[in-house]
């Protein structure tokens, strides 16, 4: 039996190969770096000391003039040097770029990222969660497309709605004189 298993299924599961473990495991794992076979327990680059554990990882050096990440996989510290130097030779590296967005409302520091900004509708400009009402900024309401459709159909729902209001939302005086249905009964 050079595999694992069983003498009924011989060829079922395979043995943890690390030295201190050898336990028949029926769903063993392979190693990506090292191509060997472990358990639950040593599947992990770590717990087995996978001498190949960085070789699917990727590393990136970030541009101190841009703040930008550059990709440096598979370079040495003198690639790396050379690979920034050339980065900051081409047009793509600009200081101004390195100052983040701000939330453009008065005294707020607020830094914009994906997540914690929001465009107003009414005014077309990005500001952090606070401020993301039009009451809270001061906002121009200057409609970004369409401005003068959708401006006068949310008027025209409003003026609408305030009169469905008024009636009652349809039922007319009509509805208390109403006798309540007859129930029959067969």
């Amino acid at each position: 039996m050079a595999g694992g298993g069983t003498e009924a299924f011989p060829d079922l599961g395979e043995h943890c190969q690390n030295p201190d473990c050898k336990l028949l495991d029926f769903l063993p794992f392979t190693c990506d770096g090292c191509k060997l076979v472990f358990c639950l327990d040593h599947r992990s680059y770590k717990s087995h000391n996978c001498p190949k554990s960085d070789h699917g990882s990727r590393t990136v050096s970030i541009c101190e003039t841009c703040s930008i990440a550059i990709e440096t996989t598979g370079f040495d510290e003198e690639g790396i040097k050379s690979l920034l130097e050339k980065h900051e030779r081409s047009g793509d590296c600009d200081p101004n770029k390195k100052k983040k967005q701000t939330c453009p409302v008065k005294r707020c520091r607020e830094v914009l990222t994906f997540a914690n900004n929001l465009t107003c509708k009414d005014c077309g400009v990005k500001f952090c969660l606070k401020h993301r009402f039009p009451t809270d900024h001061v906002c121009n309401k200057k409609t970004i497309t369409n401005s003068g459709k959708s401006s006068r159909w949310n008027e025209r729902f409003m003026e609408a709605l305030s009169l469905r209001n008024e009636k009652g939302c349809g039922r007319g005086s009509s509805v208390s004189s109403r006798s309540p249905p007859s129930v029959r009964s067969f």
